[in-house]
C-alpha cells in the first residue's frame, strides 16, 4: 500500500516534468505550423475580394483552377527543375560522402567542416554571387575568353539550386555510409566480389534510407523556391514558389494562393510517406 502511495506522487512528478520539457515545443507547433495551416486550408474555399483579400462566400472555383493548363506547366516546370537538380545533387553527392567516409578521422571534420561552410554565409548573398560569376561580363565569361549568356536559363537555376542544396544530401549519405558494418564489404570482397559488384550488392541496398533522406531534402525545397529563380532565372522561367508568392504578394488573390499553397503541402506529404515506407523496406 506504501508503495502505490509513494509511486503516485513519482507518476505526477514525471508528468509534470515532460509537461514543462514539452510545452516550448508544442506550443511553437500549435502557434506558428497549426494555426497557420488551418488558415491556409480555410481560405481556400472562399472567394477573393474585389480588391484583393478574402470574401468569406463559399466555392468550388480555387480548386478547378488547379488544373488549368497555365498553371499545370509551371507545375511541370517545377517538377522538372527539382528533379533534375535532385538527380545531380546525388551523382555528385554519393561519390563525396563515400569519400569523406574513407578520410581518417581528424580529415572527415575538415571535410564536413568544408561540406557546410556555404552555410555559414547568408543565403541571399550567395545567389547574389552567381550574378558576378555567370553574367556577360563576369568571372566566367572572362575566364573562358567567350560572350555566352549564361543568366536567366533554367541550367542557371538548377546550378544555383544545387549549389545551394548540396550539402543536404551530402550529409545524410555520409550519415548512412558511415554506419555501415565495414565487415559486410570485406566478407563480398572475400568471396571474390569486385569492387563495383560490392558497392552495388552491399552499400548501395544498405544506404537506400540515406538516399532517400537527401533526395527528400533536396527536391523539397528545390521544389518550393521562389528566391533562386526569381534572381537567377528572371521572368522567364516561373516555379510554384514564385506562382504562390505572386498571388499573395501582387494579385492578392488569397485564396487561391492558399489553394496553390495547400496542393504544394499535400504533394510533400506524398513525398514524406514514400520516403518513410521506402525506408521502412530498406
Amino acid at each position: 500500500m506504501k508503495s502505490e502511495v509513494k509511486a503516485r506522487p513519482a507518476s505526477r512528478g514525471r508528468r509534470l516534468g515532460a509537461f514543462v520539457f514539452l510545452s516550448p515545443g508544442v506550443t511553437y507547433l500549435i502557434v506558428l505550423l497549426l494555426v497557420p495551416l488551418a488558415l491556409v486550408l480555410s481560405n481556400t474555399v472562399f472567394q477573393r475580394g474585389r480588391f484583393g483579400g478574402v470574401v468569406y462566400e463559399f466555392t468550388t472555383e480555387n480548386f478547378q483552377r488547379l488544373v488549368d493548363p497555365l498553371y499545370l506547366g509551371v507545375v511541370g516546370t517545377s517538377l522538372k527543375i527539382a528533379t533534375l537538380t535532385t538527380l545531380i545533387a546525388l551523382l555528385l553527392g554519393y561519390p563525396t560522402a563515400y569519400l569523406i567516409a574513407q578520410l581518417p578521422p581528424k580529415w572527415k571534420t575538415v571535410a564536413l567542416v568544408a561540406v557546410v561552410l556555404p552555410f555559414w554565409t547568408n543565403f541571399i548573398i550567395r545567389v547574389y554571387a552567381w550574378i558576378i560569376l555567370l553574367s556577360g561580363p563576369g568571372v566566367i565569361n572572362s575566364l573562358l575568353g567567350t560572350d555566352l549568356e549564361l543568366l536567366y536559363k533554367q541550367g542557371t537555376i538548377v546550378t544555383g539550386l544545387l549549389y545551394s542544396y548540396l550539402p543536404l544530401m551530402v550529409l545524410p549519405l555520409y550519415s548512412a555510409i558511415e554506419r555501415l558494418d565495414p565487415q559486410l564489404r570485406e566478407a563480398s570482397a572475400n568471396l571474390g566480389a569486385s569492387a563495383f559488384t560490392t558497392f552495388r550488392k552491399v552499400t548501395l541496398p544498405l544506404t537506400v534510407p540515406g538516399v532517400m533522406t537527401g533526395c527528400l531534402f533536396v527536391f523539397v525545397p528545390s521544389f518550393g523556391n521562389f528566391v533562386i529563380p526569381e534572381i537567377l532565372g528572371g521572368s522567364k522561367s516561373i516555379m510554384v514558389g514564385n506562382l504562390i508568392r505572386d498571388q499573395f504578394l501582387k494579385a492578392r488573390d488569397w485564396p487561391f494562393g492558399s489553394t496553390l499553397a495547400l496542393a504544394l503541402i499535400a504533394v510533400l506529404i506524398v513525398l514524406l510517406l514514400v520516403q518513410a515506407r521506402v525506408a521502412r523496406r530498406a
